[in-house]
C-alpha cells in the first residue's frame, strides 16, 4: 500500500513513538490525523507534519468515532496506527497491600480496551473504501510492548495489557481478511521516548547494555520506519514483531 494521499489516524500521537509514526507518515506524503488526550501535545505535533489534531481519549467511542470521522473527511481512511498508551508500575504484594485493582484496570482498558476500541471503529470505516492491489482496503498497526512476553516484577498490569494486545493480533487478522484489511503488531524494546528523559544518565547507560545488537536505545524514528515498510509489504499480516535488537528482559 502506497501511503502518499492515504488518510492515516495515529493515536498517541502527541509523543514519543506515536510523533515519530505521524511524522514518518507525513513526510511520505499520508493526510495525517493525530490523536491524543494532551491537546496541546497533538496540535504541536499536527502544527509541524501539516496534519489535523483531534483530542480525545481511546477509551472513549465518541473521541475515536470523532477521529475516525475527521480522518475519512482528509481522504480515503487506509492506516491506523495505535501509540497511546500507559506503564504505570506496580507489585502484586507491594509495601502498602496488594496491587490497586482500579490501577491495574485503568491499564488494561487504556492499553487494550482502546487499542481495540481504535481497532473495531477504524476497520469499520475502512471496509467501506474501495479495494487496492490484492483488494487490501487498509492496515491496522498496534502497538505491543516486548513486556508482553517477559514482562518484568512491577509490569503485572502493563505485561498483562500488551500480551493482550499481541494475542489480538491474529484473530482480528482472520476476522478482518474478508474486508481486505490486515492487522499487525509491534513490540517495541527499549526506545528513548520522552520517558527514558526521567531517568538519570547513569541509569540509562545501564540500559544500553541490554539489547544484543546495537547497543543503544531505539529511536521513535525507527519505529516510523518500520511502519512505512508494512504498509509496503502487503504479505505481512497477523504477525507481532519485535522491534528491540535482540533484548530480553531480565526478572528486574
Amino acid at each position: 500500500m502506497d501511503v502518499n494521499g492515504i488518510s492515516a489516524l495515529v493515536t498517541g500521537g502527541g509523543s514519543g513513538l506515536g510523533a515519530a509514526t505521524a511524522e514518518a507518515l507525513a513526510r511520505a506524503g499520508a493526510r495525517v490525523v493525530v490523536m491524543d488526550r494532551n491537546a496541546e501535545a497533538a496540535q504541536s505535533v499536527a502544527a509541524r507534519i501539516g496534519g489535523t489534531a483531534i483530542p480525545g481519549d481511546v477509551t472513549r467511542p465518541e473521541d475515536v468515532q470523532a477521529a475516525v470521522d475527521a480522518a475519512s473527511a482528509l481522504g480515503p481512511l487506509r492506516l491506523a496506527v495505535s501509540c497511546a498508551g500507559i506503564a504505570p508500575a506496580a507489585r502484586v504484594l507491594g509495601r502498602n497491600g496488594p496491587h490497586d485493582l482500579e490501577l491495574f484496570s485503568k491499564v488494561v482498558g487504556v492499553n487494550l480496551v482502546g487499542t481495540f476500541n481504535t481497532l473495531r471503529l477504524a476497520a469499520a470505516r475502512m471496509a467501506g473504501t474501495e479495494p487496492l492491489a490484492d483488494n487490501e482496503r487498509g492496515l491496522i498497526i498496534n502497538t505491543a510492548s516486548v513486556a508482553a512476553f517477559e514482562g518484568q516484577g512491577g509490569q503485572c498490569a502493563y505485561a498483562a495489557s500488551k500480551g493482550g494486545v499481541a494475542a489480538l493480533t491474529l484473530p482480528a487478522a482472520r476476522d478482518l481478511a474478508r474486508s481486505g484489511i490486515r492487522v499487525l503488531c509491534l513490540a517495541p524494546g527499549l526506545i528513548h521516548t520522552p520517558l527514558m528523559d526521567t531517568l538519570t544518565e547513569e541509569a540509562r547507560a545501564s540500559l544500553t547494555q541490554l539489547p544484543l545488537f546495537p547497543k543503544r536505545l531505539g529511536r521513535p524514528d525507527e519505529f516510523g520506519a518500520l511502519v512505512l515498510s508494512l504498509c509496503a509489504n502487503t504479505l505481512m499480516n497477523g504477525e507481532t514483531i519485535r522491534i528491540d535488537g535482540g533484548l530480553r528482559l531480565p526478572p528486574q
